[in-house]
């Protein structure tokens, strides 16, 4: 991987708060012609800097009413246990993110649900089921204050 300079910094700065401009315009805006801009965000994706691309929904609007972080504690650390948990997750679509955690709970889960009983079900139909969880604690977001996954660029 080559290292990154200003340019290219900038070139992340601006697609990640608009992520839908187009290449010229970003060249434009970075006094850079078309086509070593184009050849600059290449690079940026094939290197793995820029994983993706996509649009950020508003959630309440689509009726989940409900955001969740849930910190799971498990009995069994084995790895087939670990590997089962990774795949249920990632086929979870309420499941916004997962992260292994330190202190008190081995896992926190960033979900969303509908209402409380739809947040009810996915405890019960996915997560009570799953083996080798030994706890779950829910906390409900009162009020969302701040929501972002750009990077401080």
């Amino acid at each position: 991987m080559t290292e990154l300079d200003k340019t290219d910094m900038l070139i992340l700065a601006r697609l990640q708060r608009n992520g839908r401009q187009s290449s010229a315009k970003l060249a434009n805006e970075l006094a850079l012609s078309e086509t070593p801009c184009w050849r600059r965000i290449k690079r940026l994706e094939e290197q793995g800097y820029i994983e993706d691309y996509q649009a950020n929904l508003n959630r309440k609007k689509l009726g989940y009413g409900v955001m969740a972080f849930v910190q799971l504690t498990y009995v069994e650390h084995d790895e087939k246990t670990t590997q089962d948990f990774v795949a249920m997750i990632n086929d979870c679509d309420n499941v916004l993110s997962c992260h292994n955690t330190t202190g008190d709970a081995d896992f926190l889960l960033q979900v969303v649900a509908k209402d409380l009983d739809d947040y009810s079900n996915f405890i019960d139909g996915v997560l009570r089921k799953f083996k080798g969880i030994s706890g779950i604690k829910s906390s409900l977001s009162l009020k969302e204050l701040k929501s972002s996954s750009r990077l401080p660029i």
